[in-house]
């Protein structure tokens, strides 16, 4: 949908606020501030990154997106992405580690303002939903099980998450069983607490930790606090990496780019298609782009438009914009007289937040589609295991791989349809549909079932050749039509004019139907030898039938026999 389409909700984000907006907003802000905060150590960095992404997300996307719902701040997956890519380059040195995740953010936004510039918004889909979801579900189990170890203060050497959990419950007789206990009872509070609608549940729940905190005096058992948000702006700079290292984390921010993407374009289109309105993904690209680099240049972490808060804030009762701005006015206040306060909360407490986040996840009611429809159960399973047993790193990238090897195995696949006249009406269809529909005497009409592309084209065409030589003097033409072909590629080309100089060989007609443009152009500038001038053009089925039997009729008059004849032999 071209971007300049008008969308719900854009003009009236420069009108006054409405009190549904107001109280989103405010009930909007209970919830992301401690989320941020508890962003920030899934990512192994410093409280205020989160809180820095959520001001950057909210304002930048404020001025510059298009969705009326979608709230940019940090993410619990992106923030997964980030710690897993940071720890892979630093190697144990914490100021390397830093230096690329700031690097990692900036190219991040980066890439997301190019791609909005170069208006590839509509490429949204390059990962399947049931992978999506077997990642995020997958994702999950990691962050959980990895706050949990926090919690109880024993830290797994290992990585995969089977061996991860055997190391974990090996040291049941060390762990801080104080600790989790404040924890089970913060989070079974917060599950509580969401039972009523627009309660910020997060800040309730902290403001119980940061009380019962002083009164019982955790720290005698060794419970440690959050500690002191230091929100002094860092003066904006390049970070000094090398060549090779600037390579290697422009890798990395392209799975950050993808993950954040997909989930991003998935709450904004949901939410869209559920009330009415248009989106716009180039500018909403360019929007989070921006919101990354501002946040990167601060040191901050990555932002996106993440599906919990996006829908919580349309739950709350949105209707603009505004929304957005009225929580980061609200959280702007928190900030400016809470934030000691937040300092003060017991760092269980910031884990039940986390795990309570990222819980929605977790419901198998996602997984009823795939289910229910006895699709892509495999995939789902491979996508939650590729996370378990690879990492997050390297199971985004399984899960992408499995994203393109179900797209590639789809087209690969296709079949070739032998098209029939249905009725004495200009309409042909499939012979295997509509077994009632004729054939027209003496000439075949393939279809291919999908686009032609490198990885089927050879095939495809191959299948075609098998029909015509199994249909043999019932051949005289072919009709090749190609509505299901935006355009070719040059081994999809080459493919076609194999098929079609094979069949010029036996002195059989070839004709083209339904071709799209680019596809119309491509082949008219190649010049295939033998075909007949009105092979090519902006004909229908029932055009190119009937250009087919003026041919087959004027080869008969040549030869000296009758049309009759003519269908008879070659």
């Amino acid at each position: 949908m071209p971007d300049s389409q008008a969308v719900p909700g854009r003009r009236a984000r420069f009108a006054a606020p409405a009190w549904p907006d107001l109280i989103a907003g405010l009930s909007l802000a209970g919830l992301l501030l401690p989320e941020a905060v508890a962003y920030s150590s899934i990512a192994n960095l410093a409280p205020q990154a989160g809180v820095i992404a959520l001001f950057a997300g909210l304002v930048c996307y404020g001025v510059l997106g298009t969705s009326r719902f979608a709230i940019v701040s940090a993410t619990s997956s992106s923030a997964a992405v980030l710690a897993a890519a940071s720890a892979t380059m630093s190697n144990g040195a914490n100021a390397l580690r830093l230096t690329v995740a700031v690097a990692m953010v900036m190219l991040t936004g980066l890439f997301f303002v190019l791609a909005g510039a170069a208006k590839i918004g509509n490429v949204s889909d390059f990962i399947a939903k049931p992978v999506l979801r077997g990642f995020a579900f997958g994702l999950a189990i990691v962050i959980i099980l990895k706050q949990l170890a926090n919690v109880v203060g024993v830290h797994p050497a290992r990585s995969d998450m089977i061996r991860f959990v055997i190391d974990l419950v090996g040291q049941a007789r060390v762990w801080n069983w104080p600790a989790l206990g404040v924890a089970v009872g913060a989070l079974a509070l917060l599950f509580f607490l969401a039972r009523v609608p627009r309660l910020p549940g997060g800040l309730l729940v902290i403001a119980c930790g940061v009380g019962a905190g002083q009164w019982l005096q955790l720290s005698q058992y060794g419970i440690g606090l959050v500690g002191t948000i230091h929100l002094d702006l860092a003066v904006p700079t390049v970070p000094a990496l090398s060549y090779v290292q600037w390579l290697r984390v422009g890798e990395l921010s392209l799975a950050m780019v993808m993950i954040l993407y997909a989930e991003s374009y998935s709450s904004i289109r949901s939410l869209a298609m559920k009330h009415g309105d248009a989106v716009a993904p180039n500018r909403d690209l360019l929007a989070i782009g921006v919101a990354n680099l501002v946040s990167g240049m601060f040191h901050g972490m990555p932002s996106g438009a993440g599906y919990s808060a996006t829908s919580a804030n349309e739950a709350a009762g949105a209707s603009s914009r505004w929304a957005g701005w009225c929580a980061a006015a609200a959280l702007l206040v928190i900030v400016l007289t809470m934030l000691p306060l937040i300092a003060l909360t017991p760092e269980p407490v910031l884990a039940a937040i986390v795990i309570h986040a990222v819980s929605h996840t977790l419901h198998p009611a996602v997984f009823r589609p795939v289910f229910a429809l006895h699709r892509d159960r495999l995939v789902v399973a491979a996508a939650v295991m590729a996370v378990l047993v690879f990492g997050i790193l390297d199971g985004l990238l399984a899960a992408v791989a499995v994203s393109l090897v179900m797209l590639l195995r789809r087209l690969s696949e296709s079949s070739v349809t032998v098209l029939a006249r249905l009725g004495d009406g200009h309409d042909f269809v499939s012979r295997i549909v509509y077994p009632q529909a004729e054939p027209v005497h003496g000439i075949l009409i393939l279809r291919p079932d999908t686009g032609l592309f490198f990885a089927n084209a050879d095939r495809i065409m191959a299948e075609a050749r098998r029909q015509v030589t199994a249909a043999g003097e019932d051949a005289l033409a072919v009709i090749l039509s190609l509505e299901e072909s935006p355009d070719l590629d040059s081994s999809s080309f080459e493919a076609i004019r194999d098929f079609c100089a094979a069949l010029v060989a036996e002195q059989k007609l070839v004709l083209f139907a339904r071709l799209k443009p680019p596809v119309l152009s491509l082949l008219g500038r190649a010049h295939i030898p033998g075909l007949a001038e009105t092979a090519l053009g902006d004909l229908s089925v029932d055009d190119a039938v009937s250009a087919a039997q003026g041919l087959l009729s004027a080869r008969a008059r040549r030869s000296g026999m009758s049309a009759s004849e003519a269908s008879a032999k070659p």
